[in-house]
């Protein structure tokens, strides 16, 4: 699985070495995930909708593609909520999300207007939360759920199918295409709760070239030269993803080994070219000036000028994605977890970020991650000042999500095709 922006990378030689010999050994972590969520081979009351092409037979649903769009099933044992209920009455709202992931201001806010306690447990990674969700032993109501994740989470009846008729803001303030998204037709189960960018951070003050006139940006990491000071995002997808775009690809999941191959072939020339390094640090590595050049998400780099040395101004950086052609984004969704406690204050907790106010003040104020909402612009928060206007490329738009690619599951077989490319490079770094 992909890695998520907020997800720690840091891995030590044992830790790599054990993640290196799985893959080598052509195992996969997708079934024993779904066995873990306590899948089975339920047929789905309302089908599956959209195409006909499914994953192999150990995993009981499909793979979700911009081409081939999904509807997941609703079971008959674990239908929506009625409509028209209460909140319940003095509860506790049991929140399972990444740390450092959402503003507790916002958090005490929906306490009060809604007469309630707010708890929020953490995790580092959603191997974690997945493991603890499938154990039983966790006690949640709203879940913050990776796209990548959410055949197996369904299958697994580990979510609560929603009733959008409490979600009010998902049609007014979000945008079209993830208020029905590709991966979850007529959100059955997911709202948006932020969304990012595959791109390059860089020190605009140490780099010569102009990145947006270049015929092939990517190409910077090969042939700009800058020694010791070229970052790759420590990520399999991520890096392998954008070295298959860097070749003209079109498809960054991709099954095809000789893609693969030659994707691995390139990282490897990187390391006697530019005696590359990886990093999740971007936020930092850039404005620190560790990293002139650096593999970036969106949102580290609307956060970067925070770390700026002393003398120094957010025009000493910048950010390039794609306006053209096609682009990696990624986004997280909120759910609402099966075995909730308090289904409806979570309906209502998912409105409640969805709001137009809730929503800008969490990203503005605290994870600088930008909300899919309609009135944000790159404009607009330039002028705002929540931007600076060298950085505006780093705020995506409704067109860019259109021509742009999510990191989505692999395939078992694929995914240890690039796990194994992976984990060569990696070797030698």
């Amino acid at each position: 699985m992909t890695r998520h922006p907020r997800e720690p990378r840091g891995l030590d030689r044992r830790q790599f070495l054990q993640r290196s010999a799985v893959a080598a050994l052509g195992l996969s972590s997708a079934p024993a995930l779904l066995a873990a969520c306590g899948g089975d081979e339920a047929t789905p009351a309302g089908g599956t909708g959209g195409s006909d092409t499914v994953t192999p037979e150990d995993s009981p649903f499909q793979l979700a593609r911009r081409d081939n769009p999904v509807e997941l099933p609703i079971f008959d044992d674990n239908p929506p909520i009625e409509a028209g209920l209460q909140p319940e009455s003095g509860a506790t709202l049991r929140i399972y999300n990444y740390i450092d992931y959402l503003w507790k201001r916002k958090t005490k806010e929906f306490a009060e207007e809604f007469d309630c306690k707010v708890e929020i447990s953490t995790f580092s990674t959603m191997d974690e939360a997945v493991a603890k969700l499938a154990s039983g032993s966790a006690d949640f109501d709203v879940f913050f759920a990776t796209v990548d994740r959410l055949g197996k989470l369904v299958a697994g009846k580990v979510l609560q199918p929603l009733n959008l008729e409490y979600v009010p803001n998902l049609q007014g303030n979000i945008w079209p295409q993830l208020v029905d998204p590709f991966y979850d037709r007529g959100a059955r189960y997911t709202v948006p709760y932020v969304i990012w960018a595959d791109g390059i951070g860089y020190r605009a003050d140490k780099v010569e070239e102009d990145l947006a006139s270049l015929p092939n940006p990517y190409e910077i990491f090969w042939e700009g030269g800058y020694t010791g000071k070229t970052f790759l995002l420590d990520d399999y997808r991520d890096a392998l993803g954008m070295v298959l775009l860097r070749n003209g690809g079109t498809d960054v999941n991709t099954d095809d080994p000789a893609q693969i191959e030659q994707a691995k072939t390139d990282l490897l020339a990187l390391i006697d070219a530019v005696n590359i390094k990886v990093s999740a640090e971007d936020y930092s590595k850039v404005p620190e000036g560790a990293a002139w050049i650096h593999q970036s998400w969106s949102g580290s780099m609307i956060a970067a000028p925070y770390y700026l040395p002393s003398g120094l101004d957010a025009s000493a950086l910048g950010f390039w994605y794609p306006t053209s052609g096609t682009g990696v984004v990624g986004n997280d969704t909120m759910t609402i977890l099966r075995g909730a406690q308090n289904p409806v204050l979570a309906h209502h907790f998912l409105n409640f970020m969805l709001d137009e106010k809730n929503a800008y003040d969490n990203f503005y104020n605290f994870n600088g991650y930008q909300p899919p909402l309609n009135n944000v612009t790159p404009e607009s928060l330039v002028a705002d000042e929540a931007v600076p206007e060298n950085l505006a490329s780093a705020v995506l738009t409704k067109e860019d999500y259109d021509r742009s690619q999510e990191l989505l599951e692999l395939a078992p077989e694929a995914d240890v095709l690039w796990q194994n490319a992976w984990a060569e490079f990696k070797a030698g770094v």
